[in-house]
C-alpha cells in the first residue's frame, strides 16, 4: 500500500539543535569568510567548477581502481555509467564521507548519503553540459571500534563486542556480528518490509569478509539504483599521490603548523573540532592502524615495539604508501586529491573541522570544495502524529523545549487566570505614587522606594510560577503524554538522526523510505526537515 507523507521545513535556528559555529556558517558570519572558499549558492558552485577545473587529477588511475573494487559487487547500470564519465574532464564528484559504522550506525549516514545524490542529480539538470556524480568516501581506516560497534533501534542498544584490534575496516565479520544480525532481525522480522532488509544484512555481511567490503556491498545494494559511487580509501596506488604531502607532514611538520594558526585564529570564537598534531598519520598494518610520533631521531608506532630511522621510515614511505593511514587534518587533503571534487556535504562537526583546513589546501594549490550542511530530517510515524494533533500541537511546536511547551498548553486549557498582570499594573500604580511621596519628603528615599517596588515584584513574579506549577500537576495526563511523545521523537533527548538506525523505518515504509527522503531532500536551500506519516 503507497504511504502518504507531508512535509515543512524550518530555519536551523528554530530548531535549538545546532552549534553555534553552524549557524554562523549557514548566516555568513563575517568572522568566518576566511575559513572557507565559497558561499552556497549559485554563484558559489560555478566558482568551485571553476577551480576544480585548473587542478585536474589522475583520472584514468582514479577510474583503473574504482573498476577493480566494483567486480565484487552486483551489477548496477547507473554506477558503472558513473565511473566510466569520471574519465571525463567535464565530470565531478559531489561527496560526502563517514566512517563504517555497523549496518550505517545513525539515521544521518543515509540523510548525507541522499543528500550527496540528490545535489548531483539536481546540478547535473543545471549546470550543463558539466556532469556530477555522487561519492560516498567511506573513512574504513578509522580505529576507534567504541564509537562504531553499535547500532540503536527503536531505543535498543545493539553491540558488537569483537576483541579484533587496528582498523575498524579490515576487521573482519564474525560469529558476534552474525549474533548481533540475529538479534536485530528478532526485532525487524515482524515489520511489514523486515524480511527484506534482513536478507540484505545476511547477504552483505558474511563470515570473514571484511568490515569495510561489508559495508561497501551494503551501501552499493541500498544506493546503487541513484548511481552512488562508493569509494575505499585503502589504496596503494593512490596513496602514492600523496607521498609528498605524507613526507613533509612526518619530516617537517608543515600541516601541523599551518592548521594550528587557522585554529588559534578560530579558537577566538569557537570550541575547536580538531586539532593537529606534529604528525597527523597512524601506520597501519595488520592489526594496528597506531600513531606515528618522533622522539628525538626516531620515529615510533606508538604503542607498538616498531620504530623506524628518518631513512627507514622514508623508504618505508615510499614502498608502502598504503601503510599510511591519515588523520582528520589530512583525510580532506587525500579526497579533494584524488577525486574530481566540487562539494563536500557534512555535519556540523564535519563543517567545523574543515573550517580549519582552507589555509592547508592553499598551501598545497588544492581547490577548497564548497561546504554544505548536510540535510537533517525529523520523522513523524502516523501514530505519534495523531498524539500531537490530540494535543492542538504542531510538528514545529515539538522543538521548544518540553516544559515550555507544557505550560503553553496550560495556560491554553486551564479554566483559572494565571497570571497577576492586571494586580501588577495596579501595584505600579501604587508604587509610583508612594516614591513620589518618599521623593518628596526626601529625594534620598526615592530609591528605598524603588527597591521595596523591585522586591514587591519579584514575589509576584514567583507566586505566578507556583501558580503555573500547582496547575501543571492537573494536567499530569498531558504531561506524561508529552513526555512518551519527546523520548519517542528525540531518543535520548537527542534529535533522532543522532540516535536511531534507519532499518526499523525501512521495516516498515520499504522502499518508500528512501524515495521520500529523496524527493523532500534540499539541495542547497540549507533547512530542517520535518516529514510527516499522514
Amino acid at each position: 500500500m503507497a504511504r502518504s507523507f507531508q512535509s515543512s521545513y524550518i530555519p536551523y535556528t528554530e530548531t535549538g539543535w545546532f552549534s553555534k559555529i553552524s549557524i554562523d556558517y549557514l548566516q555568513r558570519a563575517s568572522f568566518l569568510k576566511e575559513f572557507y572558499a565559497f558561499d552556497v549558492n549559485d554563484y558559489g558552485v560555478r566558482s568551485a567548477i571553476e577551480a576544480r577545473k585548473l587542478a585536474p587529477v589522475n583520472r584514468a588511475l582514479l577510474v583503473d581502481v574504482l573498476k577493480k573494487q566494483y567486480e565484487t559487487a552486483n551489477h548496477q547500470t547507473a554506477v558503472e555509467a558513473n565511473i566510466d564519465g569520471l574519465l571525463h574532464e567535464n565530470t565531478f564528484t559531489v561527496c560526502t564521507a563517514h566512517q563504517p559504522n555497523i549496518f550505517t550506525g545513525h539515521l544521518y549516514f543515509i540523510y548525507k548519503i541522499l543528500h550527496t545524490i540528490k545535489l548531483a542529480e539536481e546540478l547535473k539538470k543545471q549546470y550543463h553540459p558539466y556532469n556530477f556524480v555522487p561519492v560516498f568516501f567511506m573513512g574504513s581506516e578509522d580505529a576507534d571500534l567504541e564509537e562504531l560497534n553499535h547500532v540503536i533501534i527503536d531505543g535498543k542498544k545493539y553491540t558488537w563486542h569483537t576483541r579484533q584490534t587496528g582498523a575498524v575496516g579490515s576487521m573482519k565479520v564474525d560469529d558476534l556480528l552474525l549474533k548481533v544480525i540475529d538479534e536485530i532481525a528478532s526485532r525487524l522480522a515482524v515489520e511489514e518490509y523486515g524480511k527484506d532488509i534482513i536478507d540484505a544484512l545476511k547477504k552483505c555481511f558474511q563470515k570473514n569478509t571484511s568490515i569495510a567490503q561489508s559495508t561497501f556491498l551494503f551501501i552499493h545494494h541500498l544506493f546503487g539504483r541513484y548511481g552512488l559511487i562508493v569509494f575505499l580509501p585503502e589504496s596503494e596506488v593512490l596513496k602514492k599521490e600523496m607521498t609528498g604531502i605524507f613526507e613533509e607532514d612526518i619530516f617537517e611538520n608543515i600541516p601541523s603548523a599551518i592548521v594550528n594558526d587557522t585554529v588559534n585564529r578560530l579558537s577566538a570564537q569557537y570550541k575547536v573540532q580538531a586539532n593537529p598534531r606534529a604528525i597527523n598519520l597512524f601506520y597501519m598494518k595488520d592489526n594496528i592502524r597506531n600513531r606515528i610520533v618522533q622522539k628525538d631521531e626516531k620515529y615510533f608506532v606508538d604503542d607498538t615495539d616498531i620504530a623506524f630511522t628518518a631513512d627507514e621510515l622514508r623508504k618505508e614511505l615510499h614502498t608502502h604508501p598504503g601503510r599510511f593511514s591519515p588523520n582528520v587534518i589530512l583525510r580532506g587533503i587525500y579526497q579533494e586529491k584524488i577525486l574530481p571534487n566540487i562539494a563536500f556535504i557534512g555535519g556540523g562537526g564535519e563543517l567545523a573541522y574543515w573550517l580549519e583546513l582552507k589555509t592547508l589546501f592553499d598551501n598545497y594549490h588544492l581547490p577548497f570544495p564548497l561546504l554544505i550542511l548536510r540535510n537533517s530530517f525529523l520523522l513523524i510515524e502516523n501514530k505519534y502524529r495523531r498524539q500531537y494533533q490530540k494535543l492542538g500541537l504542531t510538528a514545529k511546536d515539538l522543538f521548544q523545549q518540553e516544559n515550555l511547551l507544557l505550560s503553553e498548553i496550560v495556560k491554553k486549557h486551564t479554566p483559572h487566570r494565571l497570571n497577576l498582570e492586571e494586580e501588577k499594573f495596579q501595584l505600579r500604580q501604587t508604587y509610583t505614587a508612594i516614591e513620589k511621596v518618599a521623593k518628596d519628603t526626601d529625594v534620598t528615599l526615592a530609591q528605598h522606594a524603588e527597591a521595596l517596588e523591585t522586591a514587591a515584584f519579584k514575589k509576584i513574579e514567583a507566586l505566578e510560577k507556583k501558580m503555573l506549577r500547582a496547575e501543571k500537576r492537573k494536567f499530569a495526563d498531558i504531561k506524561n503524554q508529552l513526555a512518551k511523545l519527546y523520548s519517542s521523537l528525540f531518543p535520548g533527548n537527542n534529535l533522532q538522526e543522532r540516535t536511531e538506525n534507519f532499518m526499523l523505518f525501512y521495516a516498515r515504509w520499504g522502499n518508500d523510505f528512501f524515495d521520500v527522503l529523496y524527493k523532500k531532500s534540499l539541495t542547497l536551500e540549507q533547512e530542517f526537515c520535518i516529514i510527516e506519516e499522514e
